[in-house]
C-alpha cells in the first residue's frame, strides 16, 4: 500500500482547486485525484470489449441449451 501525502493534497485541494477544508475532506482519494487531472480515467466499455466478455463468460454452457 503507498502511503498518501496527505500535506500536499491538502495543499492541491485548498490551495490549487480553492476547496473549503469540510469539502476536501468529504472527497475519496480517488475523487480528488480526478478534480487534479492526475486520475487514469478509463473509457466505457466499447462493444468489442462487450463481445470479448460474452465470448469468455457466456449466459449458458453448450449442455444447458440442450433438450433433455
Amino acid at each position: 500500500m503507498t502511503r498518501l501525502d496527505w500535506a500536499a493534497l491538502m495543499r492541491a485541494g485548498m490551495c490549487q482547486l480553492g476547496l473549503a477544508p469540510d469539502a476536501f475532506w468529504r472527497l475519496t482519494p480517488a475523487e480528488l485525484s480526478l478534480m487534479l487531472g492526475l486520475a487514469d480515467v478509463q473509457r466505457p466499455m466499447g462493444r468489442s470489449g462487450l463481445d470479448a466478455l460474452l465470448a469468455a463468460f457466456p449466459d449458458e454452457t453448450e449442455s444447458e441449451g440442450e433438450d433433455d
